[in-house]
């Protein structure tokens, strides 16, 4: 059920340059049932900006009653998100959007987690329900440069963990799709969130697999009533869906990935 509500901050640090840990702690976490899913937070209290930012959903956990996010810091919004300190409280709306499917037929197989700056974080909660499943779960996190790199230590507690980053400066120098190739890793299902140029190459690149792709793409509503977020449908130029409410994952070839 999606609920509104003041969230309390109760950890907000800065783990890499300008992305940000924050982790709220309210009955909303109790709503969280997939990995994958997002919520909608007023950065401010005051009037501006006006729309709220959609943030995915690092992990959830209902029994201590806390979400953790993980986001970048780039403009207006983030920047007043930074701001906020421990102790405060920040309106939040979730859970939204479908996650990712993850269930016990993925038990015993072998997944592939493909993760591209900040499209890594909802793949970690994903990683966690998955290894719970009995999954195997394999990870590729691709990075800028070193600077910017992080959570690679908690994936690794999880499974085997590859980085690369398009400078060299840590890990394996390139593209995720150099890391699937120079280490040729094989796997039964593919999830991936990221740079659409990213998901567009795993996309392509894997047609015969299972793949299914967690979309970025600015909102306005998040919950599907103002069209702001909309991707078209292959082969059907009226035909779309929108990505806060159909997705943000949807599987490979169900939208055009240009939005």
């Amino acid at each position: 059920m999606i609920r509104k509500e003041k969230l309390l901050i109760v950890s907000h640090r800065e783990i890499a340059r300008d992305i940000f840990e924050l982790t709220f702690q309210g009955d909303l976490a109790a709503e969280i049932k997939r990995p994958g899913q997002f919520v909608h937070v007023k950065v401010s209290d005051a009037a501006v900006p006006l729309l709220r930012r959609p943030v995915s959903i690092a992990r959830a956990d209902a029994a201590a009653g806390t979400i953790t996010l993980i986001y970048r810091r780039g403009g207006e919004g983030t920047a007043l998100l930074a701001a906020r300190k421990q102790g405060e409280r920040v309106d939040v709306i979730g859970p939204l959007g479908n996650g990712f499917p993850a269930d016990d037929s993925l038990k015993g197989r072998k997944v592939l987690l493909a993760g591209g700056g900040i499209g890594v974080p909802p793949l970690y909660g994903l990683s966690l329900k998955l290894k719970a499943l009995g999954a195997e779960p394999v990870h590729v996190l691709g990075f800028d440069t070193k600077s910017s790199v992080f959570y690679e230590k908690e994936f690794e507690a999880i499974g085997e963990t590859f980085v690369s980053t398009v400078d060299g400066s840590t890990g394996t120098k390139g593209f995720v799709t150099d890391i699937i190739d120079l280490f040729r890793l094989n796997f039964d299902t593919l999830y991936a969130c990221g740079p659409v140029q990213m998901l567009k190459a795993l996309e392509m690149r894997f047609p015969e697999k299972e793949v299914y792709l967690s979309l970025e793409e600015r909102m306005g509503c998040g919950i599907g009533a103002c069209f702001a977020c909309v991707c078209h449908v292959p082969g059907d130029p009226d035909g779309y869906r929108k990505v806060c409410s159909d997705g943000p994952v949807f599987k490979a070839g169900e939208v055009v990935l240009s939005c």
